[in-house]
């Protein structure tokens, strides 16, 4: 493939590339993905764990708990191996909550409305709300002004966002760009919405320009519009604020959109750095969310979303079997997860996140730069701790490392539990691999290698051409805490 010449022009107010072919990746990963083998995991069928029933004498032998014991020490094992080399997915896995290991006797479910004490007695609503509380502080909305829950995880939240959109506009169309979580376009299809999706800059950001004139083309339908807060390849945040200005110059007012923030990660990272974009409710936002086991490094899979008081009615209804409302997505709801949230924040606080974002940022600077100096293409979005690369083209590397592949480009999510050790072993253990990868073209198609190379280059370009008015975010992660 020959290069492009790279023109920088503007759009959404930032440099960009012009006639840059996005086909390389972009296009090719939806138009071609059917031509292209995606690797899938191995079949679990082949190493899953057979339930055997106890024999007779079980009692008194304690054979069977002799096995279950060597069964889980094994498991413990492997998932001690697997924590050591795990970078590819935005989950923290530094933590320590074996104080909370006296409440795992207790079945504990926050069924129905947080807010409403349910007939079940067995719940932790009094530490959901509390939690509540701190995200509602975080992003500026009065307590008596807002509506929330502890999600089952961060696809929940997204459910629930955009279903309050659907049912505060139920003939509105749903805008998202395409490089929005897959949960964004699940929740269209669960809800038969009208979608449109939005072309993004080669920085994984929404495209304004693109965005402004698909509304235009449905100017008469209210618009319901996802904003990443980091999306989930390249950790791209899209601008809220131009998003807004864009909806307004396209003559949709405030009582004609909806915006759902997708948080899931950078949500709780972002305000946190100092002069980052803000995401708050003093603008016209509907919802924000969050997922809890990401940076917050919650054991369990969960997420927080928070709405507008005034939007929660139109979906909600009072529940005499429960002597509560649901207005949630999941009736039971994990009653641990609270907990485990109420723990992190009371022990961390805005001083802990503080720490850990300007750790997460300035390692993953470092990881760019060691790949870059090694002669590997790659990039980095500011705000974001998402280090993007070539896709090794050795699946058991890709799976030793748990790496999270798109098309032909890999990444890495610098969390607070990833270490500047861990990200050394990584890069060395790359470039050896590398050296044997393409030591003889005429065996290797190295074809995919120098498209995400191009590819990266070019995305390099624009972040860094971007990067170099906005150095404050490179030379010194502050926070506004």
């Amino acid at each position: 493939m020959e290069a492009v010449d790279a023109v920088p022009v503007h759009l959404n107010g930032k440099v960009a590339i012009e006639d840059f072919d996005l086909t390389v990746v972009e296009a090719e990963s939806e138009d071609k993905q059917n031509g292209r083998e995606i690797v899938l995991g191995r079949n679990v069928h082949t190493t899953c764990l057979e339930v055997t029933e106890p024999e007779a004498n079980d009692e008194s032998t304690g054979d069977k708990e002799a096995y279950m014991a060597s069964v889980l020490a094994r498991y413990r094992k492997n998932l001690m191996e697997r924590t050591k080399h795990h970078l590819g997915y935005p989950y923290n896995l530094d933590f320590d909550y074996g104080a909370l290991g006296q409440l795992q006797h207790f079945s504990i479910n926050n069924l129905g409305d947080p807010f409403i004490e349910s007939n079940y007695g067995v719940h932790s609503r009094q530490f959901e709300v509390g939690v509540l509380d701190w995200f509602a502080r975080l992003w500026e909305i009065e307590k008596s002004e807002y509506w929330g829950y502890i999600t089952n995880c961060g696809t929940e939240g997204n459910l629930h966002g955009i279903l309050v959109g659907r049912e505060v506009f139920p003939d509105g169309i749903l805008y998202a760009s395409r490089e929005s979580h897959y949960s964004v376009f699940k929740a269209a299809r669960m809800y038969r919405m009208g979608c449109v999706k939005v072309d993004c800059l080669v920085s994984g950001e929404i495209n304004c320009a693109d965005f402004k004139v698909k509304l235009l083309a449905n100017k008469d339908k209210p618009a319901i519009i996802n904003v990443n807060i980091g999306t989930t390849v390249k950790g791209a945040v899209d601008d809220l604020d131009l998003v807004i200005q864009t909806l307004e110059e396209s003559g949709f007012s405030q009582d004609r959109f909806y915006i759902h923030c997708d948080g899931a990660l950078f949500g709780l990272m972002m305000p946190f750095v100092k002069r980052a974009p803000k995401v708050t409710f003093k603008k016209p936002i509907g919802s924000v969310s969050v997922s809890g086991h990401k940076f917050v490094g919650c054991p369990m899979p969960c997420g927080v979303q928070i709405t507008r008081m005034e939007h929660i009615n139109v979906l909600s209804s009072n529940v005499e079997y429960l002597a509560s409302r649901d207005a949630t997505i999941m009736g039971s709801r994990n009653g641990h997860a609270p907990i485990f949230l109420w723990y992190t924040l009371n022990r961390k606080g805005y001083k802990g996140f503080q720490k850990e974002v300007q750790k997460c940022l300035r390692n993953a600077y470092y990881l760019k730069d060691r790949l870059r100096d090694a002669g590997i293409s790659a990039m980095l979005n500011e705000l974001s701790s998402t280090v993007v690369f070539e896709r090794p083209i050795d699946e058991d590397f890709v799976r030793r490392w748990q790496l999270a592949c798109q098309g032909n480009i890999a990444h890495v999510v610098v969390m607070p539990s990833v270490t500047i050790e861990k990200l050394d072993d990584f890069v060395n253990e790359l470039v050896e691999k590398r050296s044997t990868w393409y030591q003889d073209e005429k065996e290797v198609d190295a074809s995919q290698f120098i498209e995400a190379q191009q590819y990266l280059d070019t995305c390099f370009m624009a972040s860094a051409q971007v990067l170099a008015g906005q150095s404050h975010l490179c030379q010194e992660v502050s926070t506004c805490y």
